[in-house]
């Protein structure tokens, strides 16, 4: 039941003094209505009369009146219970309303610290920590979300760490019978079967070499162990690595042209884009060149039969009867990933150009 108590003012002096000094907090006007029984020859009737009624709020030395006037007078009334704001009442809720608002920023806060921590170490695994640890000892829910994650991570470097050691047993274990298959073969009277059998232990070795080399690109988890090398440097290793002549190959790089890079990577990918030049070029020669400081590779001969995307995929080639596997541009396309880059292919008038892009 709500009870305000008013209190009728009758002071005239007090009355008058307060109308000249209070302050308008807001004024409205509206009708008002009486109505009543009226008699006459007819019989009884009700008449309504319809007048205009003002009411004031006013506020004067902390106290809230109500002042009503209509046609036939006016009346001030005091209201008892209704006060004013003050500045100290403003200022302590405004206040109050401000240290729940800091006090649930902070709480929410303390709350969410766990999962940035999780973020964090999430993008640290992502870019190849492969030690970092998820466990934790709390038991709500973003605590049984690292955990899990915790658990994904050590069956991932299980996979890993066997998929490894299966790749190196098995490159190792099959370069002993190569190896023994081509000593006897020199014991071979036929000089016809033993060339042939030569070229079988060739092919073996140097596929089993690229297998070691893919290997080696993908589980290259960082960037750590790349130095900073003059790529005329790299260029020349990569040419000495492929055993071609110097004419074959014409180098338009700057000496100055400095990147980061896995050498023995980065210049097994140079000599597979020389080799590749040379063998389908029609004039044996591959031109090596910095545009728009990108490495390009340019030869002569007919355009790529298919898009660049097929020729970066395992064991395609553009002729079966060549003396490739068709894991070049396959190896060389790995290489520049784990390098940041990419291999694109362009032609025009007569020239195939790779880049290093």
């Amino acid at each position: 039941m709500l009870c305000i108590n008013f209190l009728l003012s009758k002071k005239k002096k007090l009355e008058k003094e307060i109308l000249n000094d209070a302050i308008v907090l807001k004024r409205e006007g509206f009708k008002s209505i009486d109505s009543s029984i009226m008699l006459n020859t007819q019989g009884m009737y009700t008449q309504n009369n319809i007048s205009d009624l003002s009411v004031s709020m006013l506020e004067h030395e902390k106290n809230i009146y109500f002042f009503m006037q209509t046609q036939s007078g006016a009346i001030l009334i005091k209201d008892e219970d209704l006060k004013p704001y003050s500045d100290w009442s403003v200022l302590y809720t405004y206040t109050t309303v401000i240290a729940i608002i800091a006090i649930s920023y902070f709480l929410i806060l303390q709350k969410l610290r766990p999962l940035i921590r999780l973020r964090r170490k999430i993008a640290s695994f992502g870019n190849g920590n492969m030690k970092i640890s998820f466990k934790t000892k709390s038991c709500d829910e973003i605590g049984l979300v690292s955990n899990e994650l915790e658990s994904a991570r050590r069956k991932i470097n299980t996979i890993l760490e066997s998929r490894t050691l299966f790749l190196r047993n098995l490159m190792h274990e099959l370069k002993t019978p190569i190896a023994k298959g081509t000593i006897a073969t020199q014991m071979l009277d036929s000089k016809k079967q033993k060339d042939r059998f030569v070229s079988i232990f060739g092919r073996l070795e140097a596929l089993v070499t690229e297998f070691a080399m893919i290997e080696e690109v993908t589980s290259l988890d960082t960037q750590n162990g790349f130095k900073e090398y003059r790529l005329v440097d790299i260029i020349d290793g990569a040419i000495d690595m492929a055993m071609v002549e110097r004419e074959h190959v014409t180098i338009e790089v700057n000496a100055d042209v400095k990147i980061m890079a896995n050498y023995r990577l980065y210049t097994t990918a140079i000599k597979n884009m020389i080799d590749n030049g040379i063998k389908y070029s029609p004039d044996g020669h591959v031109k090596i060149l910095m545009i728009n400081n990108e490495l390009c590779f340019e030869s002569k001969g007919k355009c790529i039969a298919h898009p660049l995307q097929y020729y970066i995929e395992p064991f395609t080639k553009e002729n079966p009867s060549k003396n490739s596997f068709g894991l070049g541009l396959y190896l060389v396309d790995s290489i520049l990933k784990a390098h940041s880059q990419v291999l694109a292919h362009e032609y025009h008038a007569g020239i195939n150009r790779f880049i290093f892009a």
